[in-house]
């Protein structure tokens, strides 16, 4: 029997990232001379990758291609050197992933975000011990919402995609679990940018403690 393989989104599933992302976002924002972002805003354009947050933010003030373009070495950068500042996990994480692991579920990470970025995080809030695996944005030649990305991270592990379960907050973490035929959980404090009860979800959590008796729910055992 293969085991069980729990593959997790980060930002918005595991991590309330936003703080850091806006920090590094509004930095390079004013070294450019534009005005920055509330949180708030800053939320909507998360899912898709660094780079494309940053085209977003630049977008919305009127930059063009070439200078985000150019931006965009500096903003990674400075992202990676403080991508564990103010972010946190959301409440419960760390103590439901070690009781998942106990009970003998393998853990992974399948984020849009960049690889070195993706560790940058984990490692800073001392989460990388719990996964036996990582998937950051450019990790694959794909990146969610293509299945490639959640099929080549289980493949990687030696797994199944009968005997995984993609549990992310939003579209992208959707489509790639529904294309490669994977059960579908998602949190509902997330970022998603449309009503997360429209994306077919098997479970849909409102506090990641909430998981274990989920999964127990749905039969996805180890």
């Amino acid at each position: 029997m293969t085991d069980f393989l729990l593959v997790f989104d980060l930002d918005g599933t595991l991590i309330d990232t936003v703080p850091d992302l806006s920090s590094a976002l509004n930095e390079v924002l004013r070294e450019h001379g534009y005005a920055p972002f509330p949180s708030r805003e800053v939320q909507s354009m998360v899912g898709d990758g660094l780079p494309a947050l940053l085209a977003r933010g630049f977008a919305a003030r009127g930059a063009d291609a070439a200078e985000t373009a150019a931006a965009l070495p500096r903003f990674l950068s400075l992202y990676e050197a403080n991508a564990a500042n103010l972010s946190r996990p959301y409440p419960g994480v760390t103590e439901t992933l070690a009781e998942l692991r106990r009970r003998g579920y393998r853990t992974a990470v399948c984020s849009n975000k960049a690889q070195r970025a993706t560790l940058a995080v984990l490692q800073g809030l001392a989460l990388l011990p719990l996964f036996d695996g990582i998937a950051g944005g450019d990790h694959f030649a794909v990146r969610k919402p293509d299945l490639g990305h959640l099929l080549g991270l289980i493949a990687e592990l030696g797994g199944h995609p009968e005997y995984a379960a993609m549990i992310g907050d939003n579209e992208n973490d959707a489509a790639a679990a529904h294309a490669a035929g994977v059960p579908l959980l998602l949190m509902r404090y997330g970022y998603a940018r449309i009503d997360p009860e429209t994306l077919g979800p098997a479970a849909l959590l409102d506090r990641f403690t909430d998981l274990p008796q989920a999964l127990d729910r749905l039969g996805l055992i180890p």
